[in-house]
């Protein structure tokens, strides 16, 4: 055993484990998001039917459409943003989605007992500014959970990892991803800025939350938000993120992140998606990208994330625009929740030795558990995850 795994064993509950990985109606979100009468600014299309006058609280925006515009941007405006990147034409054939039609898969994939969809819809948060967050309500009860995903995805990573857990739970879109709207103007990506964002959400949706879940960019927001906001985040568990990541060990992500901007095809944007992510089953890479991308009106496909608000994470060539994580330490070491980090153990993983060393020397009361993933521990073992979401928790509330 080595020097820092010793001190992992060692450390206050640590703990490790080697087992195996055991929407669109209104072309934005979908008809079975809530409808309310009291937003009339937020006109529901015609494919909410039998809603004629009522408004969508979802917050879906086509990314070139506007702040909480349910309009789905022509090929042209979405490359005015995005550019082409395209070798070919794009296709014409359109593809159904549904983002409420798929829970099945992800439990039949993962051995989890179905009877039916769950409890879940697609609300939304009005910001002071009036930008909106949407996020994704599990179950009918107040929040226990809040899952803040990484940077360039959106809610429904989390999808098998709530079916695991059931219970009640939310699941934002983070600023510039998914169904929500864009960051403030200049802000970008920040960590601070998205947790000065999310307080509001939590503070509306799952104010009484016992534990907040951050994975990468995700995870640094979530610091940020129990420095700004400690009420807010009663215990804390990290997924493969600390303060320490730089732009080299995430390199791998940036590559994905940084290619063609828009694809001809699905069958083009799936193909570079199971290139960088050869250890996931094509069928949950097949989900996701329904879950994080859009079809344009000529047939082409672009992601939902905006490219020009993602500089976390050293996202960027040039050094003056990288935000500088590496005070969300501090924030770290004087918060006084409960600490799980999450690391994984495959090559894709963006912790190191030297960052699980600082985090312990920092905070000597977390607990560190190494599960068989990549990166994304919540797409590679999403019910090893759960269960350790399930022990913090459970062990909070034993306290």
């Amino acid at each position: 055993m080595s020097d820092l795994a010793a001190q992992v064993a060692r450390a206050p509950g640590a703990w490790s484990t080697g087992m195996p990985s055991a929407s669109l109606g209104c072309r934005s979100c979908t008809a079975r998001c809530t409808v309310t009468a009291s937003r009339p600014a937020h006109p529901v299309p015609s494919d909410h039917s039998g809603a004629s006058g009522a408004s969508c609280r979802c917050s879906a925006t086509a990314r070139a459409g506007g702040h909480g515009d349910h309009t789905v941007a022509s090929s042209g405006e979405h490359r005015a943003l995005y550019g082409s990147g395209m070798a070919t034409e794009p296709t014409s054939e359109r593809v159904e989605y549904d983002e409420f039609s798929m829970f099945h898969e992800n439990a039949s994939e993962y051995g989890l007992g179905y009877d039916g969809p769950p409890v879940v819809e697609r609300t939304a948060t009005v910001l002071g500014d009036g930008r909106r967050i949407s996020s994704l309500r599990w179950g009918d009860a107040p929040p226990e959970v809040v899952l803040l995903h990484g940077g360039a995805q959106n809610a429904h990573t989390w999808d098998t990892v709530a079916l695991a857990l059931d219970r009640p739970l939310i699941a934002p879109d983070l600023p510039g991803h998914g169904h929500s709207d864009s960051p403030a103007p200049g802000v970008g990506t920040r960590p601070d800025a998205s947790a000065a964002d999310l307080a509001a959400v939590v503070d509306e949706l799952a104010p009484t939350a016992e534990l907040i879940v951050g994975m990468s960019l995700g995870g640094l927001t979530a610091i940020a938000l129990a420095a700004a906001r400690p009420d807010l985040v009663l215990r804390l568990v990290l997924v493969d993120i600390t303060p320490g990541v730089t732009g080299d060990k995430a390199k791998a992500i940036h590559d994905f992140v940084r290619g063609p901007a828009t694809f001809p095809s699905f069958d083009d944007l799936l193909a570079r998606t199971i290139e960088f992510n050869p250890t996931r089953s094509e069928s949950s890479l097949r989900r996701g990208i329904l879950h994080n991308a859009l079809q344009l009106d000529d047939g082409g496909w672009v992601w939902r994330h905006r490219r020009d608000d993602y500089t976390a994470m050293g996202d960027t060539d040039d050094p003056e625009e990288r935000p500088d994580i590496t005070t969300l330490w501090g924030d770290l070491q004087a918060s006084t929740a409960p600490l799980t980090l999450v690391r994984g153990t495959r090559e894709q993983s963006v912790v190191d030795d030297a960052d699980v060393a600082e985090l312990l020397r920092r905070r000597p009361d977390a607990t560190v558990v190494e599960v068989d993933a990549g990166h994304s521990v919540q797409g590679d073992a999403p019910i090893e995850l759960a269960r350790i979401i399930e022990q913090a928790i459970t062990e909070g509330a034993a306290l």
